[in-house]
């Protein structure tokens, strides 16, 4: 297992890849699977008030080929805070301790930072991934947003682990 930063332009196909073998998410989310937009957010994206520049986008790699990606960002919901906006695994990579490996590498970067606390949001709809935040040490913060996306209602659950 290596785990490193995605270039932007080097990595892109490869993220490609990696959306459209892991687009179960993207159908429990958005109705579709990942289109441009979706690949555009993972080197672009970043929360409100945060500066997408300063956002790690980390690549796991399994054997030499990519396998899950990772975006952190700081400075959301408030500064001085770490958040999570995506880590998503291929279907082949889960169930196997690499999600697990991948978020205490992330955790690492966001306690050498002097973060507090790693936060994220997950989709109600999305029980595999509730489960496994649960099992990280992930618990609600009470904060919950009601979106629609694609004509798809959902519940969206704020998380929180303490470092």
């Amino acid at each position: 297992m290596q785990i490193r930063p995605l270039d932007p332009v080097a990595d892109r196909a490869d993220v490609a890849v990696l959306l459209s073998e892991a687009q179960d998410y993207y159908h429990l989310w958005k109705g579709r699977p990942p289109a441009q937009e979706e690949l555009d957010d993972v080197f672009e994206g970043a929360p409100p008030n945060c500066d997408p520049a300063e956002s790690l986008r980390l690549g796991l790699y399994l054997d030499g080929r990519l396998s899950g990606v990772a975006e952190l960002s700081f400075g959301w919901p408030s500064a001085g805070d770490a958040y999570l906006g995506l880590m998503i695994l291929a279907p082949q990579a889960r169930s196997a301790g690499n999600g697990a490996r991948f978020l205490a590498h992330v955790a690492g970067i966001v306690r050498a930072r002097g973060c507090p606390a790693l936060y994220l949001a997950v989709l109600e709809k999305n029980l595999g991934g509730r489960a496994f935040w649960a099992r990280m040490g992930f618990a609600p913060t009470g904060v919950i947003r009601e979106t629609e996306e694609n004509g798809l209602s959902h519940r969206i659950f704020r998380l929180k682990k303490p470092l």
